[in-house]
């Protein structure tokens, strides 16, 4: 436990495989940015913020929130501009979907040579070579000695869905065990999945059968890693037969649940129960995957090859394609025609996702993942010591995907939502957009591009700072009145 005047600084794991050297960012001539980068006018659009956000509650679905009632114009790198001509720093990356920052000079490139050639033929009917080179990208990057195959799809839930068929293909078996606090889509099969009621699953059940749930380590509710296992090994003996389970799904870490980082000793520990009764283990690396932590896939950090590996978001540097990554053996468990889907591994974005991943290769985006996390984890343990005292009760994290809980005090660590909430809104009107996440929705979590140049990092994590001062401040003044 860390003294009553500093934050909690890292009761997870410190980010690993730092290479040790200050990895490239991203830097483009001036040419090179005249031609990329629209202007930027105090006023670019003819509708307003308020103007569009009429529109938007007479023609949008009310479940479909919003994080920031402003309008985006346009983006480029880690920063974006609402229709207004305001100017803000994107400290939430599209919720962890801009590893390569917005707007990519090679990721939009690769798209607009794809758009010139042909745009959709369905994979299912005509195939064309980018979705074979992008299965075989996958596969090489994808953990583990032994064969691979790869299938595309579109989005995160579809891919989790399409994974856990496979493993009851591959198993026989229908049974999947996932942990609390977990996310793993809104669909009614992974909202069963998902281990948070609000907002996702509240009036929707009820949901598939034969899915169940163990309790995530949490120093918080004083579960250890032990205490996971014990529990897993009891629902073998009270409600999942385990010959009769097909998969274990975890994500490497939480999103969702608050950032949580899977501690090591579990990954191994469900390997070895996978081993023992014929399981397989999935890694939702969704989220976590594609340099954010530091190497490609988050598991590494943990030594563990899974069974299968879902992915999207930051694969493509914004274009909707996800994917299962596997065992060859397992990924040929479904007969032909059992997989697909008419979008699924569209070209444009599948050359999208290629160009993104040779971007991180080739300008040292995991070093640079590692060295941006170390920096900014000290920059918050000293901002919460001097500006927060007794309320940042953790810093948390592998790599850049980190995050900052907040709390009333440390003696009773009861979860700040409140404050957290007033940090994000308060950054906002500051030109710095943030997402909140945890189970007590008290953390707030850092999904900057990787790509973010030192200066920009620096301005944003300023803004944070005059943000939880502002936050501190209205607080003292609600509770002195």
């Amino acid at each position: 436990m860390t003294t009553a005047t500093e934050p909690r600084k890292g009761r997870s794991r410190s980010a690993a495989k730092s290479s040790g050297s200050t990895a490239k960012t991203r830097t483009r001539t001036a040419t090179e940015k005249a031609k990329s980068a629209p202007s930027v006018t105090a006023q670019t659009s003819s509708a307003s913020n308020a103007a569009l956000l009429a529109r938007r509650e007479a023609a949008v679905a009310r479940g479909v929130a919003s994080a920031a009632p402003v309008f985006a114009d346009r983006a480029e790198n880690a920063e974006l501009w609402d229709v207004e001509g305001n100017r803000f720093i994107d400290f939430a990356g599209g919720i962890a979907v801009l590893n390569t920052g917005h707007r990519h000079p090679d990721v939009i490139a690769a798209a607009k040579a794809q758009e010139d050639r042909f745009t959709h033929t369905s994979f299912q009917v005509v195939p064309y070579e980018p979705y074979v080179a992008l299965a075989e990208k996958l596969n090489a990057l994808a953990p583990g000695d032994f064969p691979k195959k790869s299938l595309l799809v579109t989005t995160g839930a579809e891919a989790v869905e399409n994974a856990v068929k496979i493993a009851r293909a591959a198993t026989g078996r229908p049974g999947v065990i996932a942990f609390t606090a977990g996310y793993h889509g809104r669909t009614l099969l992974t909202l069963g999945l998902t281990g948070k009621v609000s907002p996702y699953k509240r009036d929707v059940g009820p949901f598939p059968t034969d899915l169940y749930r163990v309790p995530f380590p949490s120093q918080r509710d004083n579960i250890t890693v032990a205490d996971s296992i014990r529990a897993l090994e009891t629902l073998f003996l009270t409600d999942a037969q385990p010959d009769r389970v097909a998969a274990i799904i975890l994500e490497p870490v939480l999103g969702e649940g608050g950032y949580h980082p899977v501690p090591a000793e579990l990954f191994q520990a469900l390997r070895a129960i996978c081993d023992r009764e014929g399981i397989l283990l999935i890694s939702d690396e969704i989220q976590a995957g594609f340099g954010r932590t530091g190497t490609w896939f988050a598991v590494e950090h943990s030594g563990v090859a899974p069974d299968l590996i879902t992915v999207a978001k930051s694969m493509a540097g914004g274009y909707p394609i996800a994917g299962v990554i596997g065992r060859a053996d397992v990924m040929d468990a479904m007969a032909p025609g059992g997989l697909g889907g008419t979008y699924g591994g569209n070209p444009v974005a599948c050359a999208a996702a290629l160009a993104a991943i040779e971007a991180i290769e080739s300008e040292g985006l995991l070093a640079r993942s590692t060295a941006m996390g170390e920096a900014m984890r000290a920059r918050f343990a000293d901002m919460g010591a001097r500006v927060a005292p007794y309320r940042m009760w953790d810093i948390r994290g592998i790599g850049a995907m980190l995050a900052v809980e907040f709390v009333t005090d440390f003696e009773t660590a009861t979860p700040d939502a409140a404050l957290t909430k007033a940090v994000v809104a308060h950054a906002l009107k500051r030109g710095l957009i943030l997402l909140a996440c945890g189970m007590h929705g008290n953390a707030v979590r850092i999904m900057v591009p990787l790509t973010a140049s030192d200066a920009i990092i620096d301005e944003g994590m300023a803004i944070f700072e005059a943000a939880l001062a502002a936050a501190m401040a209205d607080q003292a003044a609600a509770h002195s009145a």
